[in-house]
Order: C-alpha cells, then structure tokens, then sequence
C-alpha cells in the first residue's frame, strides 16, 4: 500500500470514528464522521440505520426472545453517532427489592473494565510522564532483575509480557479498599517469568496489575481515584465508579449478579458471600467477595456512560487522536482477522474494524463495542448466568455490519 493510501484509510478511521466531523467540523474534501471508506456522508439520518439495529428489528426481537426464555436479565443499547437508536432493559436489578434493570442501571464490568487502565497509562505517555519503552523498573522498585530490567509497559500493555501471575485467593472476603489494594500489588508481584518478553500471555494478572501500579507511582493517585477524574469524569460517565461493596448492597441503581448454584438455582452473590460459582472457569468464585474492583479491572457503569467512554476514545476527551490510534491498533495476531491491541481485542468484520472488550464473573456479563467506520456503538450488560454473551455480540455485529456469522474471525 502506497503511503497516500494509507494515510487516506488512517483519514476514513479517524474521522469516521468521531473526529473533527464529531464537533461539526469537517476537514476538505474528506468524509464527515461514520463515513464508510469510498461514500460521501452527511449528518445521522434515518437512511444511515439498518432496518435490523432498529426498535422491532432483527437484534430487538432477538433480545426480547432471550428474555422471555430467562435467558436474559440486563441492558442491551445502540448507539449512532451519539444518538440511541435502540436501549431495552429486561429483569431485575434486584429481585428481593423487585427493583428492574433500566437504561440508567450501573453494572458490574469484570475485564470489560480493563481497558480504563490501558487508556490511563496512555495519557501518562502523552503528557510525557512515561515512555512505552520503559521498563517496569524504570517506575518499581522490588521486582526481580528478569522482570525490572526486560518487561516494558508495551509488552504489558499488549499481553506479551511472557509472567505468569498465580491463582487469586478466589475465598478470600476483602474488608477494604486498603486491604484490596495492598493484596493485589502483592498479588501481582509473584509473577514470574514463564517465556520471553515479547511471548503472548494468557490472562496474567501481572498484565493488568503492574501498569496498574505504575500509574500509581507515576500519578501519585491510587488507580481508582486516578481513572475516576480522568476517563470517567471527563466522559460524563456520572452513573459510572468503582463503587464498594457496601454500595453494591445498598444503591438501587447497581444491579445485583444473579449467580447459578450446582443445583440450578440462582442466588444473589452480593448477598451470599458464602457461596461460590461451580463452573470449572470460575470454579468458586464470587465476584461479591472483594470490596472493590482490583485496580486495573472492573468498575460500574450504565450503557449510556459506556457510549460516552466509547465516543470519548475517538472524539479527544480522554486521548489526543494519534494516542488512541496507539490504543486500538493491531498489535498481535490471533486467529483469522482478529488482533489484539492494548487492553482489548480489535478485528476486522465485513471491511471494517471492529474495536470492544468483552468481561464476565459469575452472575455478571459485559460487552462495548465500538464501529469506528459507521459511528455505531453497542452496549450488552447483564446480572445472571446462562447469557449468552458471545452470541448476543455477535447477532450485534450483524445487526450492524450485515456481516454474516463468522465474518471477520473471533475477538
């Protein structure tokens, strides 16, 4: 590809994700924002909105029919360029107070959270507080010669850091945020190197965790406090926050996870602490049991706030342009036209890209996603076992894209 070309499709992304068209500026001669590359565009219309993504559509009447089986509790929304077209609730937020889940319901996000870490330690790199060269020793102190002088925060970032990070204490109830925090940078400074830098890593908390530490370091602000001023304030994400246990308990707006016993009943976990998931992937788990959120993963928010993060990722809110093209862009290979970048997983489905990340724990489900080229953004949170949350994303993209079903690889 010649570098006119290139610059032309890095143009077509920009802007078709937000970019100068998003403020009603548009540059000469190029596409306004959720342009599809070789269309001219014009302001969100009705036209621009596939008959499957609307009210009664396709993806609704999917969603619907999840529900009726009980097969869905939860939010489900879809955004273009800035404008719902499509925000459904289904079940109970919390069922003892027959309280329902609505659009301004706050859900567990598990690993969907992760990527407010990534975004943190890129705005730290283009304030020039750190480099993504630097190694973890240029930020730490107190970890082995192997990992201080070797891992950089790229290979973190990107999931190829080559540590492997020990099994949680998944029993453990956590009183505090102090007591959170304190086991977790413990926690995560037992990793050990199990390849070379530069190796694809699988789910090592050491990925999450350490960058997690180092914008501590370099911030001076506990990680929670830090991505609470800077990613969920400046989005507006006012339903949004690492809320604590007690407020897990006691706030009528957060959804409470319905979890599923070994004998198919479901209880809420919030309010069980003594029972775990027996699901072999999360065998005993409880996301109930830490007070809050490890830093580096997890949070709350409402559909609409991660519509906002989402169109803040491209529009400069919470990144300079050029830092979140860092962000998102193709870093690993992974099956088919599947990539992962920093924090998430990117593809390309039906021509496009594809950005999002998707999160689960027992009784909880959570998926953004953003479409970059067409301005759309969709939203999946839900509070009981059983959602079939990959599916759900899935019929999503082809509600979208008019992709059929495994366009693009997986992600």
């Amino acid at each position: 590809m010649d570098s006119d070309s290139a610059r032309g499709i890095d143009r077509r992304r920009l802007l078709g994700w937000g970019g100068l068209a998003a403020a009603g500026v548009v540059a000469a001669g190029a596409p306004s924002a959720g342009a599809r590359p070789g269309r001219a565009d014009q302001a969100s219309t009705d036209s621009d909105i596939p008959p499957a993504t609307r009210p009664g559509g396709a993806y609704d009447q999917y969603v619907a029919r999840l529900a009726a089986e009980g097969k869905f509790s939860g939010v489900v929304l879809l955004s273009h360029r800035g404008r719902t077209v499509l925000s459904r609730g289904y079940g109970m937020a919390d069922r003892e107070k027959g309280i329902r889940n609505h659009e301004g319901t706050a859900f567990s996000l598990s690993s969907a959270g992760k990527p407010f870490g990534a975004v943190a330690v890129l705005q730290l790199a283009q304030q020039g507080k750190l480099s993504l060269s630097d190694t973890v020793g240029a930020h730490l102190k107190g970890f082995a010669e192997d990992i201080a002088e070797r891992v950089t925060i790229h290979h973190l970032l990107s999931g190829t850091s080559g540590l492997h990070t020990p099994d949680e204490d998944v029993q453990r109830v956590f009183r505090s945020r102090e007591e959170v925090r304190e086991y977790n940078e413990q926690w995560v400074r037992r990793s050990v190197p199990v390849a070379a830098p530069g190796t694809p890593t699988v789910h090592s908390g050491a990925d999450v965790g350490i960058p997690a530490l180092i914008v501590e370091a370099v911030s001076g602000r506990t990680y929670w406090d830090y991505v609470q001023e800077n990613i969920l304030g400046r989005c507006g994400m006012t339903g949004s926050a690492f809320f604590t246990r007690p407020q897990w308990l006691t706030d009528a707006h957060i959804a409470h996870p319905y979890m599923t016993l070994a004998d198919g009943s479901q209880v809420d976990a919030i309010r069980n602490l003594d029972q775990g998931s027996p699901y072999p992937d999360v065998l005993g788990k409880n996301p109930g049991r830490g007070f809050i959120d490890a830093p580096g993963d997890g949070g709350f928010a409402t559909a609409p706030d991660l519509a906002r993060f989402a169109r803040a990722l491209g529009d400069g809110t919470v990144l300079d342009r050029p830092w979140a093209e860092v962000l998102t862009g193709a870093k690993i290979p992974h099956r088919g036209s599947s990539f992962g970048a920093y924090g998430m997983p990117v593809r390309i489905v039906n021509g496009q890209w594809v950005y999002g990340r998707g999160g689960g724990n027992p009784g909880v489900s959570a998926s953004w996603t953003i479409y970059p080229y067409t301005g759309w953004v969709g939203v999946v949170l839900g509070n009981c076992d059983g959602l079939p949350l990959q599916e759900i994303i899935e019929r999503e993209t082809q509600a979208i894209t008019g992709a059929v079903p495994g366009d693009g690889g997986g992600g």
